[in-house]
Order: C-alpha cells, then sequence, then structure tokens
C-alpha cells in the first residue's frame, strides 16, 4: 500500500471533464482508485476515463447532470455497478454566470445555485447513502472557492453558491460522523481552467494577477488535487468539517496592500 492508502477504494468524482475534476480524478486514478468520471460534458469526461486507463489505473465515464436529481440516481447505479459502493466523493462540477444583482434574471439565479450548491448536496444525499448502507465510512470532498468568503461582485450567485457549499460541508461532518463518514472543503484561489481561462486572455492578466498572489504565480488544477488526495484518503481521517484553502497565500495578503510608511521590505544594495 502507499502513503496514501487509496488502493482499491472506489472515487467518483463530478465535473470530471474539466480542468480541476479532470486532474482530481487522474490523480485518484494514479493513487489506485477505481474512479467514475461523472460529467454532462460526456466527451471531455470520457477522454479524462481514457487517460486513467492509458496510465494503468481503473475509470470509467458516467454521464451526470449534477442539477438532475434522476441523472445523479442513474449515475449513482452505474458507478455501483462498475465498482460497488462509493469510497470517495469529490463534489466538483460547476460553473460561471456573471451579472449584477440588481437585475440578475431568476433563472440565472436558479440555474446556477442548481450546479454549484444543490448539485453538492444531491451528490452527497446519493452517494452518502452507499457509504452509509456499506457501513465502512467514506470522505466527502467538496470544492469551493476562496469566493465563500470574499464577495465576488458581478458574478451572479457564485460567491453564494460557494458559501452555501462550505456550510453544507460542515453540516454534513457534524451529521454523519456517526457513520465515520468524513466532510471537508477545498477553497481554491487563482487556478487557471478551461472555466476561467477567458479572465487571463487578456494581455498583461496573468502577470498583474500573479503579482498580488505571495507565492508569485496562479494555480494549476494539480494543485487542488493534491489537497483532494490528502482529503480522501486516510492520512487525514482526523481532518473533519474543516477546509484548505489552496491559493498561494492570497487571501492572507490584504495587509501587504496597504501603504504603510517605514514597513517594507529592506532595500537592497545599491549598484
Amino acid at each position: 500500500m502507499s502513503w496514501l492508502e487509496l488502493e482499491g477504494r472506489t472515487a467518483i468524482v463530478t465535473g470530471a471533464g474539466g480542468g480541476i475534476g479532470r486532474a482530481c480524478a487522474r490523480a485518484l486514478g494514479a493513487a489506485g482508485c477505481r474512479v467514475a468520471c461523472l460529467d454532462r460534458a460526456e466527451p471531455e469526461a470520457e477522454t479524462a476515463a481514457l487517460r486513467i486507463r492509458e496510465a494503468g489505473g481503473t475509470a470509467v465515464m458516467v454521464p451526470c447532470d449534477v442539477a438532475n436529481p434522476e441523472s445523479i440516481a442513474a449515475a449513482a447505479e452505474a458507478t455501483a455497478a462498475a465498482f460497488g459502493p462509493a469510497d470517495v466523493l469529490v463534489n466538483n462540477a460547476g460553473m460561471l454566470r456573471p451579472g449584477p444583482l440588481a437585475d440578475l434574471p431568476l433563472a440565472e439565479w436558479n440555474a446556477l445555485l442548481a450546479v454549484n450548491l444543490t448539485g453538492y448536496f444531491l451528490c452527497a444525499q446519493v452517494f452518502g447513502r452507499q457509504m452509509r448502507e456499506r457501513g465502512e465510512g467514506g470522505s466527502l470532498i467538496h470544492v469551493a472557492s476562496i469566493a465563500a468568503d470574499h464577495a465576488t461582485p458581478f458574478s451572479g450567485a457564485y460567491s453564494v453558491a460557494k458559501a452555501g457549499v462550505a456550510m453544507l460541508s460542515r453540516q454534513l461532518a457534524i451529521e454523519w460522523a456517526k457513520d465515520r463518514i468524513r466532510s471537508n472543503a477545498v477553497h481554491p484561489g487563482m487556478i487557471r481552467t478551461p472555466l476561467s481561462q477567458a479572465f487571463y486572455d487578456e494581455p498583461g492578466a496573468t502577470e498583474r494577477r500573479a503579482a498580488v498572489i505571495p507565492s508569485g504565480r496562479i494555480g494549476e488544477p494539480q494543485d487542488i488535487a493534491d489537497a483532494v488526495l490528502f482529503l480522501a484518503s486516510p492520512r487525514s481521517a482526523y481532518v473533519n468539517g474543516d477546509a484548505i484553502t489552496v491559493d498561494g497565500g492570497y487571501v492572507r495578503n490584504v495587509m501587504s496592500l496597504i501603504p504603510r510608511a517605514g514597513y517594507g521590505p529592506a532595500p537592497g544594495p545599491r549598484a
């Protein structure tokens, strides 16, 4: 067994066809999990599953729209038939829709919440039921965002949904602890993915964004996958109801943005 002790476990990853989901699925597959790649974008999810199999792992693609309860139920049945009950659920499927709250159409609000929050709840219910029925516990990992604690203006319901994900994770941790099911969240910061690529297309945007991150770079999906691996594994067995922020120190950087005379780095040597 590897240090992570994930060999032979069944892992469900929603939104597995996208950047963070694909990285999580491949990392779990490399760690020895049998991975079910769920996504309504079937070609992308199939590619994710194929890459896992090409690397020697075990994976299947399962069509799933997390905004549709019937679709989730069918996906849960298919994954159980392929690999048995879930050990790990990575709630990751998400969407972005811009819009000011002053005139945001209700349909836009509801559409985003259906995927980014209600979908997490429904998947936790369905796959959590498999974990309880098997009786050996499990791990839920919810991909939230630093936007859960930091309002993101003109992003419609996005921050509201991610704040809901953070609280959903905590509540699940308390209610399901007796069943040895842990629930934790990962809060990504600025991560370059196909979903966020438009933010970096403007000339100079990458450099301006990286300049406010203490670690000096934009995050990659693998940065999130590494945190997910830890929370999925027995190595985090005593971590429950908590969250890992993966943002290169960005949200801790606010005080450095305030000018304060005499409180700066020491001047370098003169030429």
